[in-house]
């Protein structure tokens, strides 16, 4: 299976010692992407206080193919020992976005947290978008389920 292509830029202020996304195993399903932080926040980083969001630059833009999309997604251990998360997780990156690449981050931990420059930071999942067809109709078909909500197929 060929993988897609995707085209990466750097911003002029962009610090090009930091590694664009990388998969860090083979079986990784979803590349490291790394703050690349502004020259004045590079010594001594970026502080997230608790309960706080920013969007960390990445210093990177991207053209993604058309027909994908690229989830941008929490990193566990981040998310596990510090409290890190992505509000909007997934994010969305469409493909005719070109933009400059941030990640919104909060601080769902008791403690600030600083955000090193060049650290990885979240991960991006390039995935295939199907765009469907709507259209109105008099009445939905049935199933088992039918039209139970959250928690209708058991406790969790």
């Amino acid at each position: 299976m060929s993988r897609p292509l995707i085209r990466v830029l750097r911003e002029d202020w962009a610090d090009a010692s930091v590694a664009l996304p990388s998969y860090e195993t083979s079986g990784a399903a979803g590349a490291d992407i790394r703050a690349n932080l502004p020259a004045d926040q590079r010594g001594e980083g970026f502080t997230l206080a608790p309960m706080a969001r920013a969007v960390v630059p990445t210093g990177l833009r991207v053209e993604i193919p058309e027909g994908y999309e690229i989830q941008i997604r929490p990193r566990s251990g981040l998310a596990l020992k510090h409290g890190i998360s992505l509000p909007n997780t997934p994010g969305t990156i469409d493909s005719d976005y070109r933009g400059p690449l941030g990640v919104l981050l909060v601080n769902f931990g008791a403690e600030p947290f600083v955000i090193k420059h060049g650290e990885r930071i979240a991960q991006m999942i390039v995935a295939p978008v199907v765009q469907a067809e709507f259209a109105e109709v008099a009445a939905l078909g049935d199933t088992a389920r039918g039209a139970g909500g959250f928690g209708s197929t058991g406790r969790g």
